[in-house]
């Protein structure tokens, strides 16, 4: 379950991360707190969604191609030392008390922008931390099960830090864990890795990947269902603080017990992805985790009491980390190497890029017609999109089978087509 650890790299990276991402939850559920406690209004956390994170859809596919040109190890140092930056002007804000919604808006709206290109070039730099291709997929498991650690640990101490300390603390923490990644970076030991020419003009590039990746049916069908979900479904984040207050009637500990159920879920997922030893059967994984996500939203909305609705959050944790991870691994299994940063740019824009559209939608569907309806309807989109990959999944098996032959995951299939070949020679 851990053999991508044996890598030295991905291990520095792996535990740097941990640390850093913790932090990130600790900002993520406080600007959420922090936006709900100034205005009182479920728009306002849904614009405040949308400003985080339209950069990262707008600019993702620019990044795409820097991080095909550029080197990787060296954009992420940067983009950590920036995020670094950001949390520690919300930390400063908050702790002078001169923070306003603006200054929130603003500062999301940054590190929206810092995602766009820190995104891409984070998952493309598995395959430059983990030297056995064998060992990519459990890495990705392992890397969805460190956020997903984070992601129960964050929420559950935010809410603790929050009642007791207020929101800049959380900011201030979060600054201060950004070192861990930083320094696990600097101390890795990397080959040079392979860049594309910077010759051609970048549209030219975004092009040519958007073309790739919208002409072979397995990668767009990927990516479509991802972006289904992203809008209808993965903004129920955002009306959690609604759920918290008013639907089960908590505060911030009950914020950061239902975020920290759905990271139990996601941990879960996590971990059963990363004792898998192949990609095999993935696609099916996609439909089964995406129906338990829709699902599970459909059984939260109906919910109003507090560990009924905790248990519906460890399935829909779960659901949404299983398909964003099963589609990460299938993607960077079957995508060609110049092209790589390219499509990990359109999973960013698919996965990441469509939530504040989502977001957006999600806050005005809230105050009109109330947080659970919202997420009830997001359910049900969800459904029917994971209906549509289903019943096209037996022609995209047919469409990768080649490539997992020329990848030797199908050795069998491999060595009857020589024979054959040979036969025919």
């Amino acid at each position: 379950m851990g053999r991508a650890l044996l890598h030295r790299n991905y291990r520095l990276f792996f535990f740097g991360q941990g640390v850093s991402l913790i932090g990130t939850w600790l900002t993520r559920v406080a600007t959420s707190w922090l936006v709900y406690r100034l205005t009182d209004s479920p728009l306002m956390l849904g614009l405040v969604g949308f400003a985080g994170q339209i950069p990262t859809f707008v600019l993702a596919p620019f990044g795409g191609v820097l991080v095909d040109r550029w080197d990787r190890h060296r954009m992420l140092v940067v983009t950590q030392v920036l995020a670094m930056v950001q949390s520690a002007l919300l930390a400063f804000f908050s702790l002078t008390h001169t923070i306003t919604v603006a200054h929130v808006l603003v500062l999301s709206v940054f590190q929206g922008f810092i995602n766009a290109f820190d995104t891409p070039a984070r998952q493309a730099f598995v395959v430059e931390m983990v030297e056995e291709r064998a060992d990519l997929p459990n890495a990705i498991a392992l890397n969805s099960s460190m956020v997903n650690a984070a992601r129960l640990l964050g929420p559950s101490v935010a809410g603790v830090l929050i009642a007791a300390v207020g929101e800049g603390m959380c900011f201030l923490i979060d600054a201060v864990s950004y070192l861990a990644v930083i320094a696990s970076l600097l101390m890795m030991r990397l080959t040079p890795a392979a860049t594309t020419s910077a010759h051609s003009r970048i549209l030219a590039e975004l092009r040519d990947g958007f073309r790739y990746a919208a002409s072979f049916a397995p990668i767009r069908a990927i990516l479509l269902l991802l972006a289904l979900v992203s809008l209808t479904g993965v903004p129920y984040t955002v009306l959690m603080p609604v759920f918290a207050a008013r639907v089960v009637g908590g505060g911030p500990h009950s914020l950061g017990l239902l975020m920290g159920a759905s990271g139990v879920g996601a941990v879960a997922g996590a971990l059963l992805l990363a004792s898998r030893r192949s990609v095999l059967g993935l696609g099916r994984t996609v439909v089964i985790a995406g129906g338990l996500f829709g699902a599970g939203l459909i059984a939260f909305s109906f919910s109003r009491w507090l560990p009924l609705s905790m248990v519906m959050m460890v399935l829909v944790g779960g659901g949404m980390m299983v398909q964003m991870a099963a589609s990460n691994t299938l993607l960077q299994t079957l995508v060609d190497e110049d092209k790589r940063g390219r499509v990990m740019s359109f999973y960013t824009m698919a996965f990441f890029g469509m939530v504040p559209f989502g977001s957006l939608a999600a806050g005005w569907l809230g105050a009109r017609f109330g947080a659970p309806m919202t997420v009830r309807l997001g359910g049900v989109v969800t459904l029917i999109g994971v209906a549509v990959f289903l019943q096209k999944l037996p022609a995209l098996r047919r469409a990768v089978r080649p490539i997992y032959v020329r990848l030797g995951i199908l050795p069998e299939i491999a060595a009857g087509l020589r024979e054959t070949t040979n036969k025919q020679g």
